[in-house]
């Protein structure tokens, strides 16, 4: 009897243990899968999905961005997950169990679900120090900076401190783990404090040696030891004077000299919001010279409008001439935007949408809408 019950155990042990590797092996056919019968992106940002809201992502999917033949979804998690691996963080948001139930739904659709948390800048919003460097105030960049300083943007983590990677990488982990991902956005926007005069770690170092390092610190962890493909945003890999875009669309500390740095196979998601007119005024001669440039440099490129139909079409429209196989296709951002009100939208009869000078949070969510009906249609209409 002892022997029979030792073997139930030891069979039961078995079966435990090979039901992980069957998902993975599954996620990993259905991956190869996509990759096969999608040479053409249409993919969804999405930011700030709550547990409340999980259903109205599933709508989002099922009845919005799959009929509309969507076949990505980014979704932005950043520290709104209930980590495990790190508690002491005490974040909030999305489970594991929520999170596959949103790639099952995704993946029925033939949507790939992509997590995206920002690494190393957009660590607050404002001056108070968010989730990671509120309990680890060490990996601060600039921690003398005032919690109630009114003029800084985001808090960055510093880049050259030798415990930051340790933490975020697990938290990373987990995220692959819990989405099965196959691809991690790592964000990487907008950081404009790297290389502080006063951190005693990266002070006197080129910003593009320091930017440079956290990007392949980064893909040597995903690609290198996880196997998975590394997106992220492109603006800080940008020289704003030479391209004309000012200093938040491109670099002006010297973090764009890490472009010839970093490893060519990362997915450069090249996001512009402005009307050609704006940037010309700025110096630019032609629109949105970045396409072609990071085209050229060799890495694949995924132009990311926002909420102006216009200025959209007018992104869509360079992306398509002289588009390489390094142009992967569209990413529509959705700063602003719940999944609610971006289904209403999706849903509803396209018709012209003029953006105004300082749009609601109504307003941004149908201009999404708009940008994303007009370049859809401009997608089956072959450019002249």
């Amino acid at each position: 009897m002892r022997r029979m019950g030792v073997a139930v155990l030891g069979a039961a042990a078995l079966l435990a243990a090979s039901l992980p590797l069957a998902a993975q092996a599954a996620g990993k056919a259905w991956s190869e899968k996509w990759k096969a019968e999608n040479k053409q992106w249409i993919a969804q940002h999405l930011i700030g999905l709550q547990p409340d809201r999980l259903n109205a992502a599933k709508r989002l999917v099922t009845e919005g961005l799959a009929p509309l033949g969507f076949n990505a979804l980014i979704l932005e998690v950043d520290y709104n997950f209930q980590f495990r691996s790190h508690p002491e963080l005490e974040t909030k948001g999305l489970n594991k169990a929520q999170v596959r139930e949103l790639v099952e739904v995704c993946r029925t659709h033939g949507i790939r679900l992509i997590p995206l948390m920002n690494c190393l800048g957009h660590q607050s919003w404002g001056a108070r120090p968010g989730a990671l460097l509120k309990k680890y105030p060490q990996f601060d960049e600039t921690p003398w900076i005032p919690q109630n300083d009114k003029k800084i943007y985001c808090r960055e983590w510093c880049p050259s401190h030798p415990g930051v990677n340790k933490v975020v990488f697990e938290l990373i982990d987990e995220l692959i783990d819990a989405f099965d991902a196959d691809a991690f956005h790592v964000g990487m926007d907008e950081v404009f404090l790297i290389g502080d005069k006063n951190c005693p770690r990266c002070k006197g170092k080129d910003v593009g040696d320091l930017f440079a390092k956290a990007v392949n610190e980064l893909h040597d962890h995903l690609v290198g030891k996880k196997g998975v493909e590394m997106l992220m945003w492109s603006d800080r890999l940008l020289d704003s004077k030479a391209t004309g875009y000012g200093r938040w669309e491109a670099s002006d500390t010297g973090s764009h000299r890490a472009i010839d740095r970093v490893p060519k196979d990362i997915i450069l998601c090249d996001w512009h919001y402005e009307m050609p007119a704006v940037y010309q005024k700025m110096g630019q001669k032609e629109p949105f010279p970045s396409v072609r440039f990071f085209q050229e440099k060799g890495f694949r490129v995924l132009p990311a409008p926002w909420r102006n139909p216009e200025s959209a079409i007018a992104l869509l429209r360079v992306a398509q001439q002289g588009a390489t196989d390094k142009m992967l296709g569209m990413l529509f951002t959705g700063w602003s935007v719940g999944p609610d009100g971006l289904l209403t939208g999706l849903k509803s009869e396209p018709k012209p949408f003029k953006l105004g000078k300082k749009p609601s949070r109504d307003e941004t969510t149908q201009g999404v809408a708009a940008s994303i009906q007009a370049c859809l249609k401009a997608l089956k209409t072959p450019s002249k």
